[in-house]
């Protein structure tokens, strides 16, 4: 079982520092069911190629099987797991290559958050749904993507094809996005893991698809072939993902797992059933996210803030909603990540233009020299920064539960103390709510970046202490459906002064 990596970034060989393994040298490292080995075939100034080969045992493989591994007495000796790449070499990638999928490189520390030219071969992939679905999960991600059959054997054509394919990707991808979407989608592809399906494969699923999964055109179906079907897992990772920053709104509109509904008029009721209660009944359930950001646009209309700042923007969801809003006069979005604001800067930008303006047809606006109303920039909430100053409103949606208890007093200091907005809106999970998503393991987090999520009691104490220190007010709306046992999944706090 072959994987080879592939770049000519220049000097080439600072693909060894990204992957912390050392050009010169052949390294072997030991796995539960064979041995992975990693060597560099070609390791030169201007190209530089990294290779894992993976030697699985056939007695250890028994010992790790899953209900997917044939167990009738020589299938389970025999069979395409040591030569095709699946679920066993994602689990050696994450074994061999944790650092790098993690993003993390301390000699080059510049290197981990830029873009290579990579091209990575996959001899033997098996791939249910041929060529065309590789394309269909590979391509959208930015990669160039030659998928090409292997026949059952070249000298007898009329035996057709095998359900392998030879896969070719090539693209300009950071080395981590690039191996953690190799160890999602490979299992998929396969439609088969070696390994039983646990609840903490939804983390390990969250983890991996960070910034990428949740805008993937295909992720409910990645999401249940990687979940292997189990309805709650998939449900749990779905609502995850629409929660996520990245998330498309709509990810938890449908199960993709359920059966298609029976073929009737949707718009007939039936007999003695009120129109308006059968168009209710039907409606889909409207995700959290939504929910979250429809609360937060309530409360600042509320609270007559017309001048509104979104500390830890993201993508720049709810910039966005902002600027949709004629009421909100001035509007900026901040984060640290130069990423995510590529996200929010395409949301708040374009409309604001003088052709844009002309397509709303708001004439007053129709102004080559008129200011934006959205301004977009990089900032971190620990540092004072006098662009922080002079809105109405603060929002930090979502964005507390990120950071680590030791920085927060100084995140307090820059928004209450040195901004001092009139208003400050802040959204949380709710911990006690966890136990409602079904797949979420005992004492887990609903993100893993998450550095904590509090109760509602320790919300309300972190709350008040803060409202106390900088002479403000503070008061709690629940977002979501308020469970009378947990509360509601999402708690949010309105600071006024």
């Amino acid at each position: 079982m072959l994987l080879t990596i592939t770049t000519t970034l220049s000097p080439a060989t600072d693909l060894g520092f990204l992957l912390h393994k050392h050009p010169d040298r052949v390294q072997s490292f030991d796995q539960a069911f064979g041995t992975a080995h990693v060597f560099y075939p070609d390791a030169g100034a201007d190209r530089c190629t990294v290779a894992l080969l993976l030697d699985v045992d056939p007695v250890k493989l028994v010992r790790t099987r899953s209900k997917g591994t044939p167990d009738f007495s020589l299938g389970q000796y025999v069979n395409d797991r040591p030569y095709a790449a699946s679920s066993l070499l994602a689990s050696a990638m994450a074994n061999v290559f944790r650092t790098a999928m993690r993003g993390r490189c301390d000699l080059r520390p510049e290197l981990a958050g830029t873009a290579l030219p990579l091209e990575i071969t996959l001899p033997a992939l098996p791939c249910r749904g041929g060529p065309q679905r590789a394309e269909r999960y590979f391509a959208p991600l930015g990669w160039q993507v030659t998928a090409t059959r292997v026949p059952l054997d070249p000298e007898f054509e009329a035996w057709g094809d095998s359900r392998y394919v030879s896969l070719t990707l090539t693209g300009e991808l950071t080395l981590s996005d690039a191996l953690n979407q190799l160890y999602v989608l490979l299992p998929v592809l396969d439609d088969a893991k070696h390994y039983w399906i646990a609840p903490d494969e939804v983390d390990k699923l969250i983890r991996a698809g960070e910034g990428w999964l949740a805008a993937h055109p295909d992720r409910a179906d990645i999401t249940r072939r990687y979940l292997a079907n189990r309805r709650g897992l998939v449900r749990t990772a779905l609502g995850r993902l629409a929660d996520a920053d990245d998330a498309p709104e709509d990810a938890l509109d449908r199960d993709p797992i359920e059966e298609e509904p029976p073929a009737v008029d949707p718009t007939a009721a039936e007999p003695g059933t009120a129109p308006e209660a059968e168009s209710a009944a039907a409606a889909p359930p409207v995700p959290l996210a939504e929910r979250r950001i429809q609360a937060v646009l309530e409360t600042l209309h509320a609270q007559q803030a017309p001048r509104v700042i979104d500390l830890g923007c993201g993508s720049g969801k709810l910039v966005a909603r902002l600027k949709q809003d004629a009421y909100f006069q001035r509007i900026a979005g901040v984060d640290v990540s130069d990423r995510a604001l590529q996200g929010a800067r395409r949301r708040g930008q374009p409309d604001d233009s003088f052709e844009g303006a002309r397509r709303r047809g708001r004439p007053d606006d129709a102004s080559p020299d008129r200011p934006s109303r959205v301004e977009v920039f990089q900032g971190a909430l620990t540092y004072s920064d006098e662009r922080f100053r002079g809105y109405d409103a603060a929002v930090l949606m979502e964005v507390i539960e990120h950071i680590d208890p030791p920085r927060l007093p100084a995140v307090e200091r820059v928004v209450f103390g040195d901004a001092k907005p009139r208003v400050v809106v802040v959204t949380t999970p709710n911990s006690e709510y966890n136990v409602r998503y079904e797949g979420l393991a005992p004492g887990a987090m609903r993100h893993p970046d998450h550095r904590f999520e509090w109760t509602r009691a320790e919300f309300r104490r972190w709350a008040e202490r803060v409202a106390a220190e900088h002479g403000y007010q503070v008061r709690y709306v629940p977002v979501g459906d308020d469970d009378p046992e947990v509360g509601a999944p999402t708690q949010l706090g309105v600071f006024t002064r």
